[in-house]
């Protein structure tokens, strides 16, 4: 491809032919604003903020989608830019709640940054009328139209990313609103649940459902004890809202502020995933010897499974029946570890955090429980424990690292890497190939069904069968290998399917980060890599040799896959209507 020459304010500047102006700029060092535009996702024009001047042009160009041009000149900074810009904003504002103070997104908010930037010191400039919209809540999201400013990321990413599509534009002009179809609420329509509108939202029209609150009044309760227990990709996100670079690994630091925070145990998510291994691995064996469903589909995501009971539910006896990592975290807290503690489960409150919205949907699921009681009483995201720690006046940063209470703690390499994309398969093959083969593993690390690919193939040859995978992020890309499978194109033994793209270390419920570091930084690289360094450092890396897994196992459970580990362990699904 040719490349363009072009100035911009002035400087050289030598792109490839196609280049935006955004795009060119962001080459040169120069940031210019954005609101509706998101790298790959929504780049449509429509905010008009990027603005720029390219001489000779008759108006103001967008620069998200304006292709550059041989000896083209822009200027990014002209006081005609500046002024543009600061009136789109009012103009913006003129219809938005301004409840700053209050807002979650206060301080993360791309609308409020760049009015703080701007100088926009009169808020209400064209204030008149403003429509009224009701706030559309369920028990995982709220979508709050009156601080939409119609950029229609959510709108994208929903649609492109996801697969689902379930919101869009309804009415017209200054009633223009985004929402279903019919105005139905999100908990009526084919939603999957999995956050991706909330991640890239650059204001606080969509938030998570806030079950704080139900924390805090457990932790006040003298009848309650209380435990806690974060997800594999947890400990690479949650330092980045203290500050820290994006992956960094806060393991300890974030137990720590968990005990300040009064929980009676902290305990880790990631030994539960360890227990996925054991029943999904055995569960994989027994469909390959005796001739079950094929291939076996992973079943640690809720919101692809939520998409899969919506949009292909032919592939249901295809899922795992084992719980995710959280259901089975649950469970074991209110069976396994009220025994031992000497408590009545019904007094044991459990807390999850996660790097998914989709979990808050997956705790009320029926068959999320056992003896009538639920696995898990509030799923906080990654964000929600954050805001807790910040909230008790707890220095994050300054606390001492501490370890997870060894009665549920000490995970493997394999349990760690849960939260990456091709994770799980590679934490099942490090299982199930020494099962099979009846021999030690010489090498632990499957690098082919790493990385962030949106579909991932390989195969390998087990105990004499050529065993075929795909690991498959975001649902856009499962709907895709499923049709080839419908279609009879491709066939396969074993899959993984996250519903976010890059899995769980890009979960719709991790820290919030806006469109320029989404664009220049590889966010779920980065964390996903930090897991993979957890794993490379573990004493024991593969799940079956986990010590906590085995005294469970020989003091509880039983056999993997046995009568005690189905109940606990093991869950069903149901088609859902699509909407």
């Amino acid at each position: 491809m040719a490349d363009v020459n072009l100035k911009i304010n002035g400087l050289p500047v030598t792109v490839p032919q196609g280049t935006t102006i955004l795009e060119a700029a962001n080459t040169a060092g120069i940031k210019i604003p954005t609101l509706c535009f998101l790298k790959g996702i929504n780049e449509i024009g429509a905010c008009r903020v990027c603005v720029v001047e390219v001489k000779g042009a008759r108006s103001l160009v967008a620069s998200c989608v304006y292709p550059v041009n041989e000896g083209m000149e822009v200027f990014t900074n002209t006081e005609k830019v500046r002024s543009s810009r600061k009136t789109t904003l009012e103009l913006l504002l003129s219809t938005h709640d301004r409840s700053c103070l209050s807002c979650s997104r206060s301080q993360n908010c791309e609308l409020q940054a760049l009015s703080l930037e701007y100088g926009i010191e009169n808020a209400g400039a064209f204030d008149g009328y403003k429509p009224k919209f009701e706030k559309d809540e369920n028990e995982y999201l709220v979508r709050d139209n009156n601080k939409c400013i119609l950029c229609r990321r959510c709108v994208a990413v929903c649609k492109n990313n996801q697969g689902a599509g379930v919101i869009g534009a309804n009415e017209r002009g200054i009633e223009t609103n985004i929402g279903c179809a019919f105005d139905m609420n999100l908990s009526k329509v084919s939603c999957i649940a999995c956050g991706q509108c909330v991640a890239v939202c650059p204001t606080g029209a969509l938030t998570e459902k806030d079950d704080t609150q139900k924390v805090w009044d457990a932790l006040a309760d003298e009848t309650k004890h209380v435990v806690i227990a974060p997800a594999p990709s947890v400990r690479v996100q949650l330092g980045e809202e203290f500050g820290n670079p994006i992956g960094t690994n806060v393991e300890g630091k974030m137990v720590a502020a968990m005990r300040r925070l009064g929980f009676d145990a902290v305990v880790d998510v990631d030994v539960a995933a360890d227990f996925t291994i054991i029943e999904e691995g055995t569960e994989f064996i027994n469909r390959i010897k005796n001739n079950g469903p094929l291939p076996l589909i992973t079943s640690c995501s809720p919101g692809w499974v939520k998409y899969c009971e919506h949009y292909y539910p032919e592939f249901i006896p295809n899922l795992s029946s084992c719980k995710s990592p959280q259901g089975m975290y649950g469970a074991l807290m209110k069976s396994y570890y009220a025994e031992k503690k000497g408590i009545d489960p019904k007094d044991i409150f459990v807390a999850s955090v996660m790097p998914c919205t989709a979990k808050k949907f997956e705790r009320t699921r029926e068959g999320y429980s056992v003896d009538g009681l639920c696995d898990i009483d509030a799923a906080l995201t990654t964000r929600e424990l954050a805001k807790m720690i910040k909230r008790a006046g707890i220095n994050f940063n300054a606390l001492p690292d501490e370890e997870f209470d060894p009665i549920f703690g000490g995970a493997t390499g394999a349990g760690h890497i849960f939260g990456a994309s091709g994770g799980v398969m590679e934490a099942a093959l490090r299982t199930v190939v020494e099962k099979l083969e009846n021999k030690e593993l010489p090498s632990l690390d499957f690098k082919e069904v790493r990385g962030m690919e949106g579909i991932k193939e390989a195969s390998y040859n087990v105990a004499g069968m050529e065993v075929k995978l795909a690991v498959v992020s975001g649902t856009a890309n499962a709907a895709k290998l499923l049709d080839k499978i419908k279609r009879g194109e491709a066939s396969y033994h074993f899959i993984e399917v996250m519903a976010c793209p890059g899995g769980c270390v890009n979960g719709g419920g991790q820290p919030i980060h806006d469109a320029y570091t989404r664009a220049n930084v590889d966010i779920k690289g980065l964390r996903a890599a930090a897991l993979y360094t957890e794993d490379e450092k573990s004493k024991i890396r593969k799940s079956h040799e986990s010590p906590v897994v085995k005294k469970v196992y020989a003091e509880y459970l039983g056999e993997a896959g046995g009568h005690k580990a189905h109940h606990l362990l093991h869950t069903t699904y149901v088609p859902r209507k699509r909407n």
